[in-house]
């Protein structure tokens, strides 16, 4: 296919309006492409047609008159030169055919500009519609952005609402659990009341709770004699499937108030606790009592 340019060109040289390195340019271009080729001898013939469709023009009898007086003059005074001939001289059909080559030329630029401007419209147009493509385009992309924006919103409110009311369960789930097993451990919890069998401090007493599940529990002493640097109290704990009683640790008492909170734990396990007493012994306890009861509950 044979671009703008070319064909402005091809109109130029078929005239021999080129020159120079264009003219070059183009001979190359001619020379390898066969449809350029084409339209320069096509326009070449068109030129030549148009230049014989020129009507024969004759001269007024007037005009004859006065050439022929003019040459007889001319030929008195001064013999004419002899000229040269030359395929080049001027023609009588030459300024015709200069005249019909520019018609043609101008139509050919007219119709390349309406092609253009026609083409210029299109691409116009072309252009108008691609924008307003994109701006639709633009739109709904924007439009599908806020509506996906407030779904996002709308699932995350919901979510938090549930993540809410899963941790509010949760705590009261952990409340339950823990009242239930405050309750089960208050219904297995076994308590003992310790009596003094001190004559010297009869309003000593001493309570213990012990936990069978968790194997553990605690006592509470008050209003214990405060004993010798040497010296520390013992607590037993009597089971009937051992032969002797079990230690249950040492501990002292505070020598103002005579109270003491002491853990109980066995080193061996306990399955019913028939009896608890408390012994003073040496600094460390001893592994089988051999000193009297101080204070005893069952």
């Amino acid at each position: 296919m044979i671009d703008d340019r070319h064909e402005e060109l091809a109109a130029l040289y078929a005239f021999d309006l080129l020159e120079g390195s264009v003219s070059a340019s183009f001979e190359s271009a001619l020379a390898t492409d066969p449809a350029l080729a084409a339209l320069v001898c096509q326009l070449r013939s068109a030129s030549a047609a148009l230049a014989h469709l020129a009507p024969t023009a004759t001269p007024p009898p007037a005009l004859r008159a006065r050439v022929l007086a003019s040459v007889n003059a001319a030929s008195v005074r001064d013999p004419a030169p002899v000229v040269s001939f030359s395929p080049f001289a001027f023609q009588p059909w030459f300024g015709w055919a200069t005249a019909a080559c520019c018609a043609l030329a101008a139509t050919w630029l007219g119709l390349l500009y309406a092609s253009g401007r026609s083409n210029a419209a299109l691409l116009r147009d072309t252009q108008a519609f691609n924008a307003l493509s994109l701006q639709s385009a633009g739109q709904q992309l924007e439009a599908e952005r806020l509506l996906a924006q407030r779904q996002r919103a709308l699932h995350e409110d919901q979510l938090k609402t549930l993540t809410e009311r899963v941790s509010t369960l949760t705590a009261q789930t952990a409340d339950l659990s823990a009242q239930l097993r405050r309750e089960g451990d208050l219904a297995n919890l076994k308590i003992t009341a310790l009596a003094s069998l001190l004559h010297n401090s009869p309003q000593a007493i001493a309570v213990a709770v012990w936990n069978p599940a968790k194997q553990e529990g605690v006592l509470h002493v008050e209003k214990l004699p405060a004993l010798a640097t040497d010296r520390d109290y013992q607590l037993w704990v009597v089971d009937p499937q051992y032969k002797d009683p079990l230690d249950a640790g040492t501990f002292t008492v505070d020598p103002e108030t005579g109270a003491r909170r002491h853990s109980i734990k066995s080193k061996q396990p306990i399955a019913n606790i028939a009896a608890y007493a408390i012994t003073q012994e040496v600094k460390g306890g001893v592994v089988k009592s051999a000193g009297p009861f101080l204070l005893l509950g069952k």
